[in-house]
């Protein structure tokens, strides 16, 4: 049986390779951008089985408005792939107030407003599930990306948050953490602060260097068959990394987190006072 996919961010990158993907093989993608002139192709090539939908996802009222069109035009949502999203990318100290908050209002507030859309729709429905599109660095950090990761941290306890809600009402939720991809997620879509302070500069030499080495970054269309998988998987995890970059990173960071709650295990228990 086809699924309904509802897809954010669906203009380019993973967004458009995923919706291609699922239209190829006979899903119906709701499809959302800013721009959906990026998206004629589709419509072009599938006709009525895409619907592409214009959606900025820091509005709140229009994020309900466009998931009731959704709904009404294919009579439900099985799977939404909430994916709209971008980094920041400099130092901390240099990121101004307002990059700061656009950050968290389209990584965080636009995930929160997705879902809490979508979720009325799955609970009448008794069944759906969530794709979060997150990041290996929700779960570890990197210099020069301190708001990016903040954002994808706060996704991180929100969606698996979500998901210990809504368990019981047939509602799955994942979280996809990849490590970087050959997508323009750090280009022409990322966001760059100032680089005024000389004293940083030793750390974004060393960011540059390991943005230049091309065994870095993934290849985007290795993930289509991973994605159709974990969508027709009818126990599909809380959390999947893509990538292994992000595999053997996290298998470093989680083996020396687990070291030092073992390391100061006593003093742990000590502070509880009884």
């Amino acid at each position: 049986m086809s699924k309904i996919v509802f897809i954010t961010g669906a203009s380019k990158g993973f967004g458009k390779l995923w919706a291609e993907a699922l239209l190829k093989r006979g899903d119906k993608v709701a499809a959302t951008a800013r721009n959906i002139t990026a998206l004629q192709d589709l419509k072009d090539r599938y006709g009525d089985r895409i619907l592409p939908l214009k959606l900025d996802v820091n509005n709140r009222t229009e994020v309900f408005e466009v998931t009731k069109q959704v709904e009404q035009h294919f009579g439900r949502i099985d799977v939404l792939i909430n994916n709209a999203g971008f980094g920041v990318f400099g130092t901390t100290e240099e990121t101004t107030e307002q990059q700061a908050r656009e950050q968290m209002e389209t990584n965080f507030f636009g995930s929160l407003w997705v879902a809490q859309a979508v979720l009325p729709i799955m609970r009448k429905q008794k069944n759906g599930h969530i794709i979060q599109i997150s990041s290996f660095l929700g779960l570890t950090t990197l210099p020069l990306l301190g708001l990016y990761n903040a954002s994808k941290f706060a996704v991180e306890g929100l969606i698996e948050t979500i998901g210990s809600e809504t368990a019981h009402l047939g509602i799955k939720t994942t979280l996809i953490e990849p490590n970087g991809f050959a997508t323009d997620w750090s280009g022409a879509s990322a966001v760059q602060t100032s680089s005024d302070i000389e004293e940083y500069n030793p750390v974004r030499e060393a960011f540059a260097e390991t943005g230049d080495n091309p065994d870095t970054w993934g290849n985007p269309e290795a993930t289509v068959e991973p994605v159709l998988n974990l969508i027709d998987n009818q126990n599909p995890p809380q959390r999947l990394l893509f990538g292994k970059i992000a595999y053997h990173v996290m298998n470093e960071v989680y083996t020396k987190r687990l070291n030092d709650i073992q390391n100061w295990k006593e003093v742990s228990i000590a502070a509880h006072g009884h």
